[in-house]
């Protein structure tokens, strides 16, 4: 089975909609959260993912946040005014599609989680070190986050420890314990401003991370239409 794995979206559908028209059907699609938050787009975000076949998709922080499940004031003051921009534009779908959302979950043998599986919504693997102390928290072989907007890959016991994220655009093999970041589809943060996602073969345990372009003029447009924080605009261009 080929799937589709992606994360913060961050009410990107220009992102989104440039990932699913090039990857085409797959046979399922995993999303690792944070729908909403920065963009102009939540409603659309979400009413297109909730219908994809064979979704799981689990909660992000800025969701919980959407919701009124974590205190917004914790998030920096631009992230702030996005999340309430968000909370006065998101209809009753889309709030009942967020509220369904677990925090975690797992699904043969791999976790899916947004931050960390210590701390589902909240925790950052942005390291090596981080990753050798999550490892314990999770039963099954693979465990799938998001959150930092960067992908990596991290090995349990790996012989040569990566001092920075691992972004290998090879076609990996997934043979140990291992935490996999596909980075974000809306709002990348590793200076690479191109949509991030990856492609995951259960019956070949291979994980293959890819980047696409897409119009990000046009969701400047929409920012600056909806009167959201022009940061959020500008960071897109050059991916930070």
């Amino acid at each position: 089975m080929r799937i589709l794995v992606f994360s913060d979206i961050h009410s990107n559908l220009t992102a989104l909609e440039t990932v699913l028209s090039t990857e085409g059907n797959l046979d399922a699609y995993w999303c690792l959260g944070d729908l909403v938050g920065y963009g102009p787009d939540p409603n659309e975000c979400i009413e297109r993912v909730r219908v994809l076949p064979n979704l799981a998709c689990v909660r992000g922080n800025h969701d919980a946040a959407t919701l009124g499940e974590v205190d917004q004031h914790t998030f920096n003051h631009e992230a702030s005014l996005a999340i309430t921009w968000t909370k006065r534009n998101l209809n009753a779908e889309s709030q009942e599609f967020l509220l369904s959302l677990p925090e975690k979950l797992v699904l043969d043998d791999v976790t899916l989680v947004h931050g960390s599986p210590r701390n589902p919504v909240w925790d950052y693997v942005m390291d090596y070190m981080t990753a050798i102390r999550m490892f314990p928290s999770y039963d099954t072989r693979i465990c799938m986050v998001g959150h930092t907007h960067v992908p990596a890959i991290w090995k349990e016991n790996d012989e040569k420890p990566p001092t920075s994220p691992v972004m290998d655009y090879h076609k990996n093999a997934i043979l140990s314990k291992t935490i996999l970041n596909p980075g974000s589809i809306g709002q990348p943060r590793d200076h690479d401003p191109r949509a991030s996602y990856a492609i995951f073969d259960t019956e070949k345990s291979t994980w293959e991370l890819r980047r696409i372009p897409y119009d990000i003029s046009a969701v400047q447009d929409r920012i600056k239409a909806s009167k959201l924080p022009w940061r959020h605009a500008l960071r897109l261009a050059e991916g930070w």
